[in-house]
């Protein structure tokens, strides 16, 4: 019983600062990107009568996934727009399992690249213990990580009168009076956390994070791809050399009776990112090609 409390006390005190970091850090630079590119940013912190509590998209194969932003085109509290960007939040006490939370939330991510071509950036805003080799698993799957190390965090809470973090041998019952202070101080030290981070960090950090953001988000399509394929129906031969004369006979243009042609799309950003889905219907691929082309007009 006495270790389920320690648990529950150290787990309510991280899910705190956890949320902190997503409301006062994260919001607000992601929220400066959609300003500067007239964007819509969705996340749990504000209501839409277009979806539920979560923030859910659905991958190539259906499966719902909820993120903890989204920068969307033409999105509004009423309806969904065109995805640009996904981002994980996240705050690590301690540097264990960092891996598995790296190849988590960037497994999460992944999918999203291949199921819409306007999402230009895939991130991670991070704080806390990261290890190195978790940072580098990142950053091998071409996802942005933005990182705030917990030193930092620590030292802009003490700085404000809250003591945030705890010895791994601190009894039950001072992790539970860490916790219940820091409940109790946090609203009316948010501005001032917020400012020894700013101050610690440097404004400059921040400003370079949005304007790479601005950067990738805003990338446009430099060269578009097309492959057409005739796929047709399957035809079973018993005899060897009927093979051969039906092969021999199938039009040099490709078109043969029973035949569909499909298409492959690929798109090439001035990012030096590339886009693309392969087995396309006509409408697939004009549907697909129809969004770019919305996403690169408002960006041009």
């Amino acid at each position: 019983m006495t270790q389920q409390k320690r648990s529950s006390s150290g787990h309510k005190l991280g899910q705190l600062i956890g949320d902190w970091f997503e409301e006062d850090i994260a919001a607000p630079l992601l929220e400066k990107v959609a300003f500067e590119l007239n964007l819509y940013l969705d996340h749990r912190f504000k209501k839409r009568s277009c979806r539920g509590n979560k923030i859910i998209w659905q991958d190539l194969d259906e499966n719902d996934v909820d993120y903890d932003f989204v920068l969307e085109l033409g999105g509004s509290d009423d309806k969904k727009g065109i995805p640009v960007a996904f981002f994980e939040t996240f705050w690590r006490r301690g540097a264990r399992h960092s891996k598995d939370k790296a190849r988590d939330d960037s497994g999460k991510l992944m999918p999203m690249r291949d199921t819409y071509p306007t999402a230009r950036v895939l991130g991670i805003i991070s704080a806390g213990d990261f290890t190195r080799p978790a940072q580098e698993l990142v950053h091998s799957r071409h996802i942005d990580l933005f990182y705030i190390p917990k030193e930092q965090i620590c030292n802009a809470w003490e700085s404000a009168g809250i003591t945030m973090d705890y010895d791994d041998r601190a009894t039950e019952s001072t992790k539970n009076e860490i916790t219940e202070n820091a409940i109790l101080l946090l609203d009316s030290s948010r501005q001032q956390i917020f400012n020894n981070l700013c101050s610690s960090v440097g404004s400059a950090v921040f400003e370079s994070y949005i304007n790479r953001i601005i950067a990738g988000v805003s990338a446009l399509p430099m060269q578009y791809n097309i492959t057409s394929v005739w796929i047709g129906d399957k035809l079973s031969f018993q005899n060897y050399n009927d093979v051969i004369n039906y092969i021999d006979d199938v039009d040099v243009n490709g078109e043969f009776n029973g035949s569909v042609i499909l298409f492959r799309y690929e798109v090439i950003f001035s990012d030096g990112t590339i886009f693309e889905r392969v087995d396309l219907t006509a409408d697939e691929a004009l549907e697909l090609h129809n969004t770019v082309g919305i996403v690169a007009k408002h960006f041009s």
